[in-house]
């Protein structure tokens, strides 16, 4: 109790005036706790990871914990379907061509399985024992070169997605002959993107972006609700220059270029998209391929495919496919979309070169 009581008095004023202070703050601080970092600021991480610079943009209190875990799982992803790591399991399964089952892990085995769906949808436009021809192309490596046409005749003929035998019970399979090999370079970043939003939702995760190096894979919206912005790179401007840009929730965006890996000898473009058919770079008409669909995997091995097919066939490829959209820029700078994208797509051209052509 207390007795001197003009002390009491001020004691008790001083908490009174204070009273509505604490309780707005209270409020006040309670929304600025739920807006930061929790709505407005994400983790983000850039690691080098599959051969290019993975980049991570997560909202949400577990971002943190699962930005790392994604990494992590790349990293083994990579482990397993890099051909550049002597002891990828991709490599033993090359190694063994021509003499028997190897014995893989779940992930390859199902990579490998949808690798060979999209050979036979593809009518062979994409091919995963295309191996032995990257390798005599060397696009991208010390060693890049243009092979014979014999040598190339000779590849071909270890290029043929039939002879992949799967045994998905055993978690084994084989290539049939000697010489043959995988290259899962078309699809493994289309597998590592679905995985990361797998690890997304497992933590919680309402809106997520993660890039592979042009492999892009989105979930939810933005914070705030609206959705992604995602820029269609200009194939004959600079990185980081779009052509055009496309809203898109819960999706993968996947592109497919001549100007993403390549190299020039004597006046001649040669880039690192082959055409399992005739063994040389894909000269379909097209320089750019965009993929949008719900699976990452399947717009990684879709663009690769239709790049090979060209313009016709591989829009008719695409609005085959229920929940796929395409964007297909053509050698003459002309751009075409299939019907979904008419209303989405945002033609952002700067150099004023190309054309948007709305019908094929």
């Amino acid at each position: 109790m207390c007795k001197n009581v003009p002390v009491c008095k001020l004691k008790l004023n001083m908490v009174i005036l204070l009273l509505p202070v604490f309780f707005m703050c209270l409020t006040a601080c309670s929304v600025k706790i739920w807006d930061y970092p929790y709505k407005d600021e994400p983790v983000e991480l850039q690691e080098f990871i599959m051969g290019t610079i993975a980049t991570q943009k997560v909202y949400g209190s577990n971002a943190g914990i699962a930005v790392k875990e994604v990494a992590d799982r790349l990293k083994t992803i990579e482990s397993k379907m890099a051909v550049n790591l002597p002891d990828s399991e991709v490599n033993t399964l090359n190694e063994m061509a021509g003499k028997g089952f190897v014995s893989l892990s779940p992930d390859t085995i199902f990579v490998l399985k949808k690798a060979k769906d999209f050979s036979r949808l593809s009518q062979g436009a994409f091919d995963p024992t295309v191996g032995s021809l990257v390798k005599a192309w060397g696009i991208s490596t010390d060693m890049q070169r243009v092979p014979g046409r014999q040598e190339i005749k000779d590849l071909l003929l270890k290029v043929n997605y039939r002879e992949l035998i799967i045994d998905e019970e055993k978690l084994e399979a084989k290539l049939e002959r000697t010489g043959q090999s995988v290259d899962l370079g078309g699809i493994a970043k289309g597998y590592a993107g679905d995985e990361a939003i797998k690890i997304y939702k497992k933590y919680g995760i309402e809106s997520a972006y993660i890039n592979l190096g042009g492999n892009v894979v989105v979930l939810g919206n933005k914070p705030g609700g609206k959705p992604w912005k995602i820029g269609i790179q200009n194939p004959r401007d600079v990185n980081g220059k779009y052509i055009g840009i496309v809203e898109v929730s819960d999706k993968a965006v996947i592109t497919s270029g001549d100007y993403e890996r390549y190299f020039e000898e004597n006046g001649e473009r040669y880039h690192h998209i082959l055409d399992p058919n005739t063994g040389y770079p894909a000269n379909s008409g097209l320089i750019s391929a965009t993929i949008i669909t719900k699976l990452s995997i399947d717009g990684d091995a879709l663009s690769t495919a239709v790049f090979v097919l060209g313009l016709q066939k591989g829009m008719e490829l695409v609005e085959s496919l229920e929940g796929t959209e395409g964007i297909f820029i053509t050698k003459d700078k002309s751009i075409y979309v299939t019907p979904g994208l008419k209303n989405n797509f945002v033609l952002k051209d700067e150099s004023k070169e190309f054309n948007y052509v709305k019908k094929r």
